[in-house]
């Protein structure tokens, strides 16, 4: 589907589509992200040349290399927090600000780290442009790395691939807390749910999947 730059195009429909058949129908049932997916505007954290395949089901690029995520991938790694409202999370690799303001719809907060400053701007205008920058704050940082200054986090959200989970996140973690992240070679990777409980690290593969890489010093560089 391709609807170019019609004005006509009701964003809303689409989105209850989406929700429908790309993710309730796959799966994910906790209502409020299904909620959350149903709210937030996807097409105005698409670049406008693709604007019409906002609700596409796969990820679309956004420039500098990077994408905007499948919606059911964004769907699954918050459902997969178990988020009920008054977290503190961290996302890693913000992009265009999508995957960050369906995240504070969730939680109570969200720092939304980008390590490329063209990015960071772009999602900061994103987030104020659709109401949803109240709870989010973007930081220009080396994820990989977490952001220190606000840890520790109730649960964390790395939306790009790692050759494996960066020691500085797991211990930025609070416990008992969640944390999803793809991890693999740079072209393959499993989707893994890591929890923190009494001191114990447990993990779960959730799907596989094709992320872009982590970029950082515990990423690839």
């Amino acid at each position: 589907m391709n609807l170019g730059k019609s004005n006509s195009v009701d964003w809303a429909a689409e989105r209850a589509r989406m929700v429908e058949h790309q993710i309730r129908a796959r799966g994910i049932h906790d209502a409020r992200v299904l909620a959350a997916m149903a709210q937030v505007p996807r097409e105005e954290f698409v670049p406008e040349p693709q604007r019409g395949d906002s609700y596409a089901d796969e990820p679309l690029s956004i420039g500098c290399d990077q994408t905007i995520s499948q919606p059911y991938i964004v769907a699954l790694m918050a459902e997969c927090l178990g988020l009920k409202g008054h977290e503190t999370v961290l996302e890693v690799g913000c992009g265009s600000g999508y995957h960050a303001a369906v995240l504070g719809m969730l939680a109570g907060s969200v720092v939304a780290v980008e390590i490329l400053p063209e990015l960071a701007a772009l999602a900061e205008a994103n987030l104020a442009r659709t109401g949803r920058a109240s709870n989010v704050r973007v930081v220009v940082a080396d994820g990989s790395a977490g952001y220190l200054p606000s840890a520790p986090y109730d649960a964390i959200s790395v939306a790009a691939a790692a050759p494996s989970t960066p020691e500085p996140l797991l211990e930025q973690l609070k416990d008992p807390g969640r944390l999803v992240i793809p991890v693999g070679d740079r072209f393959e990777q499993d989707l893994l749910l890591v929890r923190k409980s009494a001191g114990q690290m447990s993990t779960r593969t959730l799907s596989g999947v094709r992320f872009v890489p982590l970029r950082g010093g515990h990423g690839w560089r």
